[in-house]
């Protein structure tokens, strides 16, 4: 049995854990232990693992997701100190290009954490991501929008 099926999530954990409590010896040795531990619980989960590529693509697609979640901090929290007529949710299909699951689990991520949007759910068929937005003015927009900015990186990244 290998110790450290996946090194770098090991590694993220880590740092994760220490970000969210600070550094002390105690919260770096239960970082580590939950960093050693959660891989192996998980590993008989990831049946086939994917491996990413083209780490230019991964940095410029975390640029981008950050840059996108401030953006969107900004027009959430203009729209609800705003007049309520201002917002206009709804309700989207998104239809995907990607078929690796840790593409998919990651493009749902990503979506989740831009604030105005949240992934609920896969179809069946793994074809289409439901997707709920505070604010929606034009379907094919936003649809173009997240296909553009966050499905096309990821198709490079899982091919």
């Amino acid at each position: 049995m290998k110790l450290l099926p996946a090194p770098v999530t090991t590694l993220a954990l880590i740092v994760a854990w220490i970000l969210l409590n600070g550094f002390s010896l105690g919260h770096l040795l239960l970082g580590a232990a939950l960093g050693v531990l959660i891989p192996l619980w998980i590993k008989p989960l990831r049946s086939n693992p994917s491996r990413p590529h083209h780490p230019g693509t991964i940095a410029r697609l975390t640029w981008i997701v950050l840059v996108d979640i401030v953006m969107s901090n900004i027009d959430v929290a203009r729209r609800i100190l705003g007049p309520e007529k201002a917002i206009h949710p709804g309700w989207i299909w998104v239809p995907l290009d990607i078929t690796d699951q840790q593409g998919i689990a990651i493009l749902a991520g990503i979506i989740t954490t831009t604030p105005g949007t949240l992934s609920v759910d896969l179809s069946p068929d793994h074809k289409h991501l439901l997707v709920h937005c505070f604010h929606l003015d034009n379907a094919d927009d936003t649809i173009a929008a997240i296909k553009q900015r966050y499905e096309r990186p990821l198709l490079e990244i899982y091919p």
